[in-house]
């Protein structure tokens, strides 16, 4: 597994682009990628591709890119990253080594930026079979915290302390899919890893929907 850092150029026409619209963002990722040569495969889950764009005042746009296999970068265009002195431009380091070592009852800081959603009207049509439903965001903070408890049961974790990031700079980052807005929750704090077998896949492949469009990518660090 591997994990790359993009430092944005704010100024960059693509970049302005790109994190406008996580459908254009999602075909620049997947441009580090090989073709996938299986027409029944797609590329994102074939090649484990999961991303995080974050904003901060500090460090202006950051993309985290999480894959299987090792990206390339060298593709793109030469304003589309920062390069100064105090902070690198991009960075690939392999994750594989640390996610190995992961132990039960071992407390670790996460962060996941989650499209925290509950589906509705997939109650049986009159022939009996079960409606697909919709998606409709979860707005409420107590559900949104429910939400992640679930999904923690599933995944091998336990969420410690859980907070939920403040209108602010977080706000920057919209995500809108031609003229529909996903809504998008970032979760920060600290989690107990309760079954690492079933972690180390909720690392791998993302928790929740939305994963092709900036959603899922669970990342930890040292407590």
């Amino acid at each position: 597994m591997y994990l790359s850092f993009l430092h944005l150029n704010p100024s960059s026409a693509m970049v302005q682009k790109d994190v406008r619209d996580v459908g254009a963002m999602h075909s620049r990722v997947m441009q580090a990628f090989p073709d996938v040569l299986d027409p029944t495969s797609k590329a994102r889950s074939h090649f484990g591709v999961l991303y995080r764009l974050e904003y901060s005042r500090a460090a202006g746009w950051v993309l985290y890119v999480q894959s299987r296999t090792k990206p390339t970068w060298a593709f793109l265009p030469q304003d589309y990253l920062v390069v100064n002195d105090s902070m690198p431009a991009s960075a690939v380091k392999s994750v594989a080594g640390a996610y190995s070592s992961l132990n039960e009852g071992q407390l670790v800081r996460f962060r996941l930026r989650a499209n925290v959603t509950k589906k509705v009207d997939t109650k049986s049509s009159p022939d009996g079979q079960r409606r697909n439903g919709r998606r409709v965001p979860l707005y409420r903070e107590e559900d949104q915290i429910a939400w992640l408890v679930r999904m923690a049961t599933h995944h091998g974790f336990k969420p410690r302390q859980v907070v939920i990031a403040a209108a602010g700079a977080s706000e920057r980052v919209r995500s809108y899919l031609g003229n529909k807005t996903l809504q998008g929750v970032l979760f920060e704090g600290i989690l107990e890893i309760r079954d690492p077998v079933l972690f180390r896949a909720a690392l791998k492949s993302g928790i929740g929907p939305g994963k092709a469009y900036g959603f899922g990518l669970l990342s930890i660090a040292p407590v």
